[in-house]
């Protein structure tokens, strides 16, 4: 069932004050425990509560958790209802990181039509569609074609600590809780596999986060006075890290290739099929660096192979200017993408970190810290969840999407499928060169616009589903 044609044409004539909004969003430059989403929910309409998540334990402080907001708008029981899920938290950007502009003033480039922030495309975007969508309803005095149920967060991008309680709890109180008759799920928080066609995604890789720390001296010390007189960490840290993964992408951990099941000609079939060229990957790269010119192994090794990427050293200088120091205490950041992933412990990583590090005969001490993780996940794209989503995007784009699994990882995703017993989509906004996490992150407008007709349309076709 196709959107009102006064919806689609509300959208257009309201495009600057949708971005003027989206500006406002960017501007907040961690919008965590910020009230202003709440009352944008409120102001249209929606019922909403914040739920305390409790505290956390972060770099030797005890810390509150940003509130989780969720909300409801409408209780018809001859209507679907359907749980949308976001997240008002953005990864840390300075100018410095190598911005063009300052990282939390919206710049609107009028020629190419890039909305560029941090936040603009993960996922302040998003979140603002399905507001434009609900502003658009109320008013035009129209009836939303579906119940609609939110579940906003601000942790995501740490692992979102305190949500999975949340929700369980939530699903618990049956009738009285507010995720009762839930049929389905819509999470916008990923990307397109390239710029030019739209994708629906039903499979997360997963991810755990690491940290390899080294001590060993009392304090810091003066390189030219202890260097070769005393064992230092920075040496053992670079050492081990240089064993997890070589240039090639290789993981070095014996068994972690192992652990995914080989593909099966019916999955090699969807790759084969996919809009996508290894130009794909290098332009949202932005440079020629792709591992292979095989379109089938690069998205792969996207979408299904395990993967480590190093991320950086804390406790390193890192400073402009040349610090003769011995760190005292570092920490090297790694991330793994495997298929099957064990929350807080790696059964296969620490014995060999441990039998690596004991190679060194080094006087100092390493501990491997377990920091996040997120669960894999894969849904039923034969569900009429994802063929909704499907027509949403013929209607509005004049194409078919690609059915994607994203490397990445939404923890949230597994819990709500788990809890709920419903099928959950993801429905991307943005494309793939928008840089989300990197430097200079952008939503191209067209995509914000279109982006926010789809979510619309998609309400609709799951209002007409069978």
């Amino acid at each position: 069932m196709p959107a009102p044609t006064s919806f689609s044409n509300y959208i257009d004539t309201h495009a600057d004050a949708f971005i003027k909004r989206l500006g406002d969003a960017v501007a907040i430059q961690s919008i965590s425990s910020d009230a202003r989403r709440r009352q944008d929910l409120n102001q249209l309409g929606v019922e909403t509560k914040l739920i305390d998540l409790g505290t956390h334990e972060m770099q030797g402080q005890t810390l509150q958790l940003p509130p989780a907001i969720i909300g409801r708008l409408g209780s018809d029981p001859a209507k679907k209802t359907v749980l949308i899920y976001g997240h008002y938290d953005v990864q840390p950007a300075l100018k410095s990181d190598g911005w063009k502009t300052d990282p939390f003033t919206l710049v609107v480039e009028e020629d190419s039509g890039r909305l560029i922030g941090r936040g603009s495309t993960d996922d302040k975007g998003p979140i603002l569609g399905w507001l434009n969508v609900i502003e658009a309803h109320k008013n035009l005095g129209i009836a939303m074609p579906v119940n609609v149920r939110f579940c906003f967060e601000g942790m995501e991008e740490n692992g979102s600590e305190g949500l999975d309680e949340c929700i369980q709890e939530e699903v618990k109180k049956g009738k009285d809780g507010w995720f009762d008759g839930v049929d389905c799920v819509c999470i916008s928080d990923n990307y397109w596999l390239n710029t030019r066609t739209p994708a629906l995604t039903y499979g997360l890789r997963g991810i755990a986060y690491f940290s390899i720390n080294i001590t060993g001296p009392g304090q810091d010390l003066h390189s030219g006075l202890f260097g070769r007189t005393v064992h230092e960490p920075m040496t053992d840290l670079i050492k081990l890290m240089s064993k997890l993964v070589d240039h090639n992408g290789n993981i070095l951990i014996p068994g972690i290739d192992d652990m995914v099941p080989p593909h099966d000609e019916e999955e090699l079939k969807l790759y084969q099929k996919m809009d996508y060229t290894i130009d794909d990957i290098e332009e949202a790269a932005g440079g020629k660096v792709a591992l292979s010119s095989e379109k089938t192994l690069v998205l792969m090794g996207r979408m299904r192979q395990p993967s480590l990427s190093l991320h950086g050293i804390q406790g390193a200088f890192s400073e402009v200017g040349a610090k003769t120091v011995i760190p005292a205490k570092i920490g090297g950041k790694f991330t793994l993408f495997p298929h099957k992933l064990r929350r807080r412990s790696y059964p296969l990583l620490m014995p060999y970190l441990e039998a690596e590090f004991a190679k060194l005969n080094s006087k100092n001490k390493m501990e491997v810290e377990y920091l996040h993780g997120g669960k894999p996940w894969v849904a039923d794209v034969r569900h009429w969840n994802f063929e909704a989503a499907k027509k949403a995007i013929e209607a509005v784009y004049k194409k078919t999407p690609d059915y994607t699994r994203e490397g990445g990882s939404i923890p949230v995703t597994l819990t709500f499928a788990e809890s709920l017993g419903v099928n959950v989509l993801l429905l991307p906004m943005g494309r793939a060169d928008d840089g989300a996490h990197s430097t200079n992150e952008k939503l191209d407008r067209s995509n914000f616009i279109e982006g926010t007709k789809v979510l619309g349309t998609y309400l609709y076709e799951v209002g007409a589903a069978a």
